[in-house]
């Protein structure tokens, strides 16, 4: 299953927070046992998922699996939780009782929250208890429900963040970098950005790589293709490239094949 072109959250659960939260925490998710079932049965299978560059928690409540991080290869056991960054291609492979709870962050949101710049974490499979206490986890991984689970973590995350809201400063000057580029339509350039925020190019440029880890028209561009990509699978006939900052479906196209290593055509 391919992200984008296949529906991959039909095997889970999820939880968008809807306090202080949601800003930097995109969801909390849980594997379905009867949804897994349902569309793989007993075969095992594999989810892929595009650079993305939001710091991810996988808390393993099942049994190993395998997770590809660019070239390499990761054999994930059974007690071992990880955070990766998804600044590249991401591929675990899984087996029929996989059993995994998620916690996806907003770019910048781990610094927001946790006070940990994700910036370290490119290309690293990073073990979980470095980033959070070894009590917690325990705790979410006892047989409890989704929704306990989501109490635990989110009282942690909420007390975490009012001791980081001090340093904020930079995550939220990324944030409303992206926010404007969102509103013009995905057009405006990194000096454009600049003068709308008051700021220079170069500020900008440094707060991504603190942010993010990369400069911002990378970011941007990626954050373009993602919603330019997913909106053409869901909606094919009444996809316009200029509504997303493209100038005919050539430079759509070319972008594509950039972003997935494929052309179009080969992943429908």
């Amino acid at each position: 299953m391919t992200e984008i072109f296949d529906n991959i959250r039909k095997l889970y659960r999820f939880y968008a927070p809807e306090n202080e939260l949601a800003d930097y925490i995109e969801f909390f998710s849980e594997s379905s046992a009867s949804e897994t079932h349902r569309y793989v049965a007993n075969n095992t299978f594999s989810i892929r998922m595009f650079p993305s560059w939001t710091p991810t928690m996988y808390i393993n409540l099942g049994e190993p699996y395998v997770i590809d991080v660019g070239t390499k290869s990761y054999q994930i056991q059974k007690h071992t939780d990880v955070l990766i960054l998804r600044n590249n291609i991401v591929e675990r492979h899984n087996l029929p009782t996989d059993s995994i709870f998620t916690i996806k962050f907003f770019p910048g949101g781990l610094e927001a929250v946790l006070g940990i710049n994700q910036v370290q974490f490119v290309d690293q499979v990073v073990n979980l208890e470095m980033l959070l206490p070894e009590w917690l986890i325990r705790r979410v991984k006892q047989p409890i429900c989704f929704e306990e689970r989501i109490n635990l973590l989110q009282q942690y995350f909420l007390n975490q963040y009012q001791l980081q809201r001090k340093s904020d400063h930079y995550r939220q000057f990324v944030s409303s970098t992206i926010g404007t580029f969102d509103d013009s339509g995905m057009v405006l350039k990194t000096g454009q950005l600049a003068d709308r925020l008051y700021a220079t190019s170069k500020t900008i440029n440094r707060y991504f790589r603190r942010v993010i880890g990369i400069p911002p028209k990378q970011h941007l561009s990626m954050v373009r293709i993602r919603a330019a990509l997913t909106g053409y699978v869901t909606h094919r006939n009444q996809f316009f490239p200029d509504a997303y900052g493209y100038y005919d479906m050539s430079h759509f196209y070319k972008d594509v094949v950039r972003f997935t290593g494929k052309k179009l055509r080969e992943s429908l």
